[in-house]
Parts: structure tokens; sequence; C-alpha cells
């Protein structure tokens, strides 16, 4: 070999001699070798290149992958600064949307938020527009906006302006809930018919809501016994509510008796427009059926209608629930009416005395302080100065019967576990009279009990508790039957006085008159005796339902049904005439025979359900509601009888 270095050092070597010398390979590695020193190494060794230290490799890799590294990022850098604005001249990045605005709004109240686009860009937006969401139920101008949108031109914003807009809107929510109002800012670059976008959004928490609805009724109910809640939306804003409408959804179980006022639908009021301070009350009369401990949860929510004649809310501005636990009645009450306790309705007459008890018994396992008993009579109007108490207080005002610690020595101040009692009162049913204009006459007494408990957290807890009995007054039916001679319809016939041996003719008038209650199955019947005949089917008005058995000398009307007021008020009475013929015996002469007898009227009151039954006495031929009739025409008379001048 050659070398520039060596060449002048090197000189020449006397060659050896090859020899053939045996080398010992050992059989096994026990033995390491002697180490090489670099003296005992000859001259071409020390030229041929050496081994690279571990620790400089070391150093290369890691240099090549800081060069890789950065070579990436420069890529990244660039391909950002070219592609995302850094070297442009218009980016959304360089678009500021600065909304001012409270983080907290009060529901229903007017609110501006001042909105400010600022262009950052070294070019001018052109046709720049700002586009504003608003959350559902916003109140807009729609002179400018739409239902929950607006959008407002800003023209061209030049490089360093801004553009300064106000919006005004009226936001509804309720009290703790989130919204937020969206917007974005459109644009055009110059020379381009694309539209680029840039965003914001301003979001806030309602303190209050413009609505509040507020509950009136007991948290606990007797199964099936009625319930009365009150409801009462009050308008918080300082502005109008537009077109507000209140729902309620009633748990399982609950069936609803009355409201007031009339629902839209089932569940659902309007309220119209709510102005500042506006109240609107509304009374549900129901009852809530299940089992004993059982809980359910009325919900009520108001807001504004979704749309024009919908029945639902598009924007809930107030929500409540009324939790509800049906308990075992805490005051166990019973309501007898003239010793009677059916749970149907009781029947009485017109004119009569009504005797009421009352019998309560405390079902807690503690006592009742302050208790009140209060039974109030609804329905026909009953005369105050009848209504008599021993222990109770006769309040004119509402026409209710009142029992507390006052009027009962103290009784119902403090009632025990298991304690019992009774409370009696009694009034006067209407006469028929005063009941003549009333069709289906009814009172209806209900008992409301009421005290306090004290509760398991030392709170007293008002208690309530009701039972209601109907009182149907009876119709008053009526009939007369009377016999006629000298106003016969069907004409004169035979002598009067009657002559034995002789027939005389008689019309027999039945008149029903009915005041308060339809009477059903109306039916008249009576008995002819074998001396008196039905002349031939000699009725009026011929559209009555009559028969005549001649052999047992049955006579029947079949009346059917007599409306309410017939015969009262001017209105015309149910009748019937028939004829009958008279023919004395010589062995009735001198007497006062009978023409019909077992007169009778039954039926049964459409209102009570009850059955009447009436009857009259017998006609004889002492037909003293004729006219013309004298007392001396109503004995038979001898054969040739001539009467005197």
């Amino acid at each position: 070999m050659y070398s520039r270095t060596y060449a002048d050092k090197l000189g020449p070597r006397e060659r050896r001699v090859l020899e053939n010398e045996p080398t010992g390979v050992p059989e096994d590695w026990q033995h390491k070798p002697e180490p090489i020193k670099p003296e005992d190494l000859p001259l071409e060794a020390m030229l041929r290149p050496q081994r690279r230290k571990k620790g400089a490799y070391s150093i290369l890799k890691f240099a090549l992958l800081a060069a890789a590294v950065f070579f990436v990022g420069a890529i990244l850098f660039f391909g950002y600064y070219l592609f995302f604005g850094g070297a442009s001249s218009i980016s959304a990045r360089n678009i500021d949307i600065a909304i001012t605005g409270p983080a907290q709004i009060a529901g229903g109240e007017p609110v501006n938020l001042q909105v400010t686009v600022t262009n950052h860009n070294r070019e001018p937006l052109d046709e720049a527009a700002l586009v504003v969401e608003y959350p559902a139920g916003t109140r807009l101008d729609p002179a400018s906006c739409s239902e929950s949108s607006c959008r407002i031109a800003l023209g061209t914003i030049a490089p360093g302006n801004a553009a300064a807009i106000k919006l005004p809107a009226v936001y509804q929510g309720t009290a703790g809930q989130r919204a937020s109002v969206h917007m974005e800012v459109e644009y055009r670059l110059g020379g381009s018919d694309s539209t680029f976008v840039a965003e914001s959004d301003y979001g806030f928490v309602f303190t209050s809501s413009p609505l509040s609805i507020a509950v009136e009724g007991n948290t606990e109910t007797v199964s099936g016994q009625p319930m009365r809640l009150v409801l009462t939306v009050l308008s918080n804003a300082s502005q109008p509510v537009p077109d507000a409408i209140l729902t309620a959804t009633y748990p399982f179980g609950f069936r609803e008796s009355s409201v007031q006022p009339q629902a839209a639908a089932q569940g659902v009021w309007n309220l119209g427009t709510l102005n500042p301070g506006d109240k609107k009350e509304i009374v549900i009369n129901g009852s809530l059926s299940g089992e004993t401990g059982d809980s359910r949860v009325f919900q009520f929510k108001a807001g504004s209608r979704e749309s024009p004649g919908s029945n639902k809310i598009g924007v809930a501005l107030s929500e409540t629930q009324l939790p509800m636990t049906i308990a075992q009645p805490f005051l166990d009450l019973d309501l007898a009416v003239n010793n009677s306790t059916d749970p149907k309705a009781v029947a009485v007459t017109p004119g009569s005395t009504v005797h009421v008890a009352v019998t309560y018994k405390n079902n807690l396992s503690t006592s009742i302080e302050n208790a009140v008993v209060v039974a109030k009579l609804s329905g026909i109007s009953v005369n105050g100065t009848t209504v008599r108490s021993d222990n109770g207080f006769y309040r004119s005002t509402d026409n209710a019967v009142l029992w507390d610690k006052t009027t009962t020595d103290g009784e119902l101040s403090h009632l025990d576990s298991g304690a019992t009692g009774k409370l009696v009162f009694t009034f006067q049913v209407p006469h028929s009279e005063l009941l003549a204009n009333i069709q289906n006459p009814t009172l209806v007494i209900s008992v409301n009990a009421a005290g306090e408990r004290l509760g398991e957290t030392g709170v007293p807890e008002n208690l309530q508790s009701t039972v209601q009995q109907k009182i149907a007054v009876a119709s008053n039916l009526q009939m007369r039957a009377d016999a006629l001679y000298f106003t016969n319809p069907f004409g004169v016939t035979g002598n009067m006085p009657p002559m034995a041996g002789i027939e005389t003719a008689y019309a027999v008038v039945f008149s029903i008159t009915n005041t308060t209650n339809a009477i059903t199955g109306a039916r008249v019947t009576a008995q002819l005796p074998p001396y008196v005949r039905l002349i031939g089917n000699h009725y009026l008005p011929a559209s009555e339902k009559v028969t005549f058995n001649g052999n047992t000398g049955s006579f029947t009307w079949d009346v059917g049904e007599v409306a309410a007021g017939a015969g009262t008020n001017g209105a015309p009475p149910r009748q019937v005439v028939i004829e009958v013929g008279f023919t004395p015996s010589t062995s009735q002469i001198g007497t006062q025979p009978v023409l019909m007898q077992d007169i009778k009227l039954t039926g049964s009151d459409s209102l009570t359900g009850d059955d009447i039954s009436k009857t009259v006495e017998n006609i004889t031929t002492n037909i003293s509601g004729d006219p013309g009739f004298s007392s001396s025409n109503a004995t038979v008379v001898a054969p040739g009888f001539q009467p005197q001048q």
C-alpha cells in the first residue's frame, strides 16, 4: 500500500521465510487470550480504519431525529400560515364579535344586547350581515325579525373598523334555566361570490320567571273523597305576557268533577294576555282514588301558546308540582240523615224536618288539636230560622253549621287518639209552594273537618277530611177523583136524585198533579161495585190507555210518565174522564151508595227512585164537587118519587 504520509518513513524490510509451524487449537474456551497491545500490532493494522465509538453514534442519531422534527414542524407552520390566514389578507379569526349584556336575566323583562363586530383583517368585509338566533319564546320586533331570528345588514366593514348594533328583545324562561343567543357574521371577499361566516355565542341564566304558579291544597287526601285545588297564576314581568295558557297533568286515579273557569280542553285553560301584576285563579274539584300510602304528583305548567289555536305550551314560563299522598282519614266521619247512612240519596218530603247526625273518630296514633267541623247545606234554599243545633253555630252567610272548641265547650280543642263524638242539627225542608218552580230539588250536606297534628319534624300539619250526603226532595204527587152529573161531558142521563130501578149515568174525572220530579210508571186502579157498570168506551181523551175487566169490575188507567209541574203554575194536569152507569136497588133506598172504590195511584219518583202510592176516598152518590148539585140529591129514592117544587 502507498501513503503520502508514511511514504518517507517506510523503508525496505527484510522478507521473512514462511515456516510451517503447527498451531495448537485448544479444545475448550476456558483460557482467555492475552490482550493485544498496540505496540505489538503491525504497522498495516494501525493503518486500518478504526470502529466508531458508541457515544458518537448516539449523537449522530439524535441529530438526524431533531432535523426530521424540525422539517415536519416547518411544513406544518408554513401550511397553517398559507392556508389558515397567516399569510392571507382575510380570516374569520381576525373578525371579533364582542357581545355585551347581563349574565343573568329576569324572565319577561326587556334586555338590550350590545354587539360590536370589528374587522382586524387587511381587507374589507363586503356585504356583511349579522344573523341572530334567539332562544325559543323570545319576543322580538315583528317588523324587523322573524319568529326566532333577526338578520341585520352591516354593509362593508373596512379594515380596522367596527359596526355596533343594539339587539332589543324580551327573553322568556323559568328561573334557573340556561339559554344562549347564537350570532353569525356573514361576509363576502372582494371579487368572490362565496359567503364566509364568523360566529359567536352569548349565554345567560334566567334569575326569575315572568309567571309564577301558586297551588293551594292539602298534600294528603283520602281515597275517593272530594278534594279541592286552587291555582293562582301571577304575572311577575314588567311587560305584558300575551296569549298565555295553563296546563294541568293529573296523576293516575284523579277524577275531575268540576273546574272554574271552564277549561278550553281537558286540563288546559286560556289565560289571555297577562298584564304586569295580573292574577288568574283556577279552582279544580275532584277526587283521587288509590291505596292508602300511594304517592301521586300533580304537575302544572304556564307559558306562551305554541301556535295560534294550539292547546300546547311553546315555552314554559313557570312550572310547579304538588305531591299528594293517599292517607287514611285522620278524622273518620259518618253522616246520618233521618237515621239513614245509605250512600244513595235520602228522600224527604216537602215541609218535613230533617235530622242530621255527624259522628267522628280520631284515627291517628297521635292527638288532634283545634279540630273544626263544618256542615254546609247547598242546593235548594233552606230557611235559616229552621236550622237548630245545641252545640253548633249556624252561619247564614254560607248556609253552614260550624262546630269548634268555642261552641263545644272545648270538646274539639284536643282529641286523643281514638276519641269519638257526635254532632247534631236539624232543619226544615221548604214546602211544596216554595218548590213549585224547581225541578228535581236536591240538598247536599257536605261535612268538612280540619285540625292540626304535630308532625315528625315538630311542625304542625294541617289535616282535612270530608264526607257528604245527598238529600232528594220527593215530588208532591196528588190525585183527585170526582163524579159529575149536571156537567157530565157525555150528556145527562137518568134521574137525580138516583131512583131505584132506573140507571143514572155519572162521569168520573181523575186528575193528577205533580210538583218537582217526574213520575214514571204511573198507574191508577179502581174497583166498580156490581151495581155499577162502565158505559161503553166512553173516556176522554181517547189517547189515554184505559181498560176495564167486566168479570172482576177492575178499572185501570196506565198513566205512564207524569211530568214535573203538571197541574201547577198554569200547566194542565193529567186527566181522564170515564162514564159509569148506576142502577140502584130498592135495598139502597135512603142510602148514598159507593160508585167507585179502592182508588189508588202508584208510580216511581225519578229523582229519589222511591215508589209512590196515593189513595183517594171512595166516590159515592154524594157528588158535592159538581156545580148545581145539592145534598138532597145524594140519597137513592123510591120509584115514583116526585121532588118538591
